[in-house]
């Protein structure tokens, strides 16, 4: 779930005299700029492919290396009480019937321990609703059903096994693998939708970034990081449509008057992503591809034809989508904060973190073995070019709180 958030004229670098925030010299258009970024009928989409976070419950993998999302949830948590308290009316439950049920929905929801914890929050606080008020309703039972939904090839063997007791008696638990740009449940079926740390997973690698006939070829990187036109708009256009896909499958799936809970990160206006820790911290792994290229380990082409599906849109751009989608009302729209936010985190902690988001994809693209010599050089690069944290600039984390009308 939560996946840790991690989103150009043809890719030519100029040289620019401007010192990188990792302590070396990066000779990028981006930088000669400074900090402003170099700008100029709902479909399903296909999914050929999908890169979920690294499963199992290894050292590596994402249910031992997701405090970072964890805290985040965490800072969110008072606020989604908040909203339901205020924002949901259970008079939307079909209380003339036998069953009573509430649907919740936690969309990229990975493999925990952070989903159940989301989870967990939002069926305590609709029962401190629910026992509020209505105390003389009489009638069948609050019931809650969980749809925990991921791509296919999520780890839900590990998601069910390391559930916890007490929730499997709290609410009846339904996997649901599939896409969250297209639907996944039956319309006007499900109550509370939430998802967190996700958006910036892209349904595909935008077509011209890989393609090497195209001027938006991402070439020197293997993400946009906003310092080439080209890439930074085939990115922004396939993001508009996965929104625009999103908000539209949600509206069909959300019974009027049902929410739909979203909170993840942004970029500040006119901030390139090149110049935050998380985009200085892909990027570095990419110089380490090139390193690793240069002695026979993969290749350069193979690394020209990697691009992340990632993108993180200007909180401009992330509102305007909001916006345009008129199945709903915004309830909330803020920004809060990430509360690792003001201190530097240690090079093990970004080391662990970001093998296991990127671990699946990587491997996918090139071949077995080539996780574990990456990852070692980048730690020691890391350690070598730590971080300046205090110059770099920080994402927006956003809180948003939609009603489908």
């Amino acid at each position: 779930m939560l996946s840790a958030f991690l989103g150009h004229a043809s890719a030519i670098a100029i040289a620019s005299p401007v010192v990188s925030i990792v302590g070396i010299r990066r000779q990028t258009y981006g930088e000669m700029k400074h900090v402003g970024v170099v700008e100029k009928q709902r479909e399903m989409p296909t999914f050929p492919q999908s890169f979920p976070m690294n499963g199992g419950d290894g050292p590596h993998s994402y249910i031992h290396n997701s405090s970072y999302q964890k805290v985040a949830i965490d800072g969110a948590k008072e606020k989604t009480s908040e909203a339901i308290l205020k924002n949901l009316d259970l008079d939307l439950l079909n209380r003339n019937s036998d069953a009573n049920i509430l649907r919740i929905a936690d969309f990229g929801c990975s493999i925990g321990p952070n989903t159940f914890e989301v989870v967990q929050n939002i069926i305590d606080t609709v029962k401190q609703k629910n026992l509020k008020e209505n105390n003389a309703y009489i009638g069948a039972p609050l019931e809650f059903q969980v749809c925990f939904n991921d791509q296919p090839n999520n780890d839900f063997n590990t998601l069910f096994r390391t559930q916890p007791i007490s929730s499997k008696q709290a609410y009846l638990s339904v996997g649901v693998p599939g896409s969250f740009h297209g639907r996944v449940l039956p319309k006007n079926s499900l109550h509370i939708g939430h998802i967190t740390y996700a958006l910036h997973w892209l349904s595909t690698v935008p077509q011209h970034v890989c393609d090497k006939k195209s001027p938006a070829l991402n070439k020197s990187y293997i993400q946009c990081n906003n310092l080439v036109n080209e890439v930074t708009e085939a990115y922004r256009v396939q993001f508009k449509k996965d929104m625009g896909n999103f908000l539209g499958a949600r509206a069909e799936e959300l019974v009027s008057g049902g929410l739909m809970i979203l909170s993840g990160q942004c970029l500040p206006d006119g901030v390139p992503k090149a110049l935050t820790w998380q985009g200085v911290v892909i990027d570095m792994i990419g110089d380490c591809l090139m390193d690793m290229a240069k002695q026979g380990i993969t290749t350069k082409e193979k690394i020209e034809l990697f691009s992340l599906p990632i993108y993180i849109p200007h909180i401009s751009e992330f509102k305007a989508e909001i916006e345009r989608n008129e199945n709903f009302s915004i309830e909330t729209m803020e920004k809060i904060s990430h509360p690792m936010d003001y201190k530097p985190l240690s090079n093990d902690f970004i080391t662990s973190m970001f093998r296991a988001i990127l671990n699946t994809i990587i491997e996918e693209h090139f071949g077995d073995g080539v996780v574990n010599e990456l990852f070692d050089r980048f730690a020691k690069k890391l350690n070598k070019y730590p971080i300046d944290f205090k110059r770099c600039k920080k994402y927006v984390n956003y809180f948003i709180v939609l009603k489908r009308k």
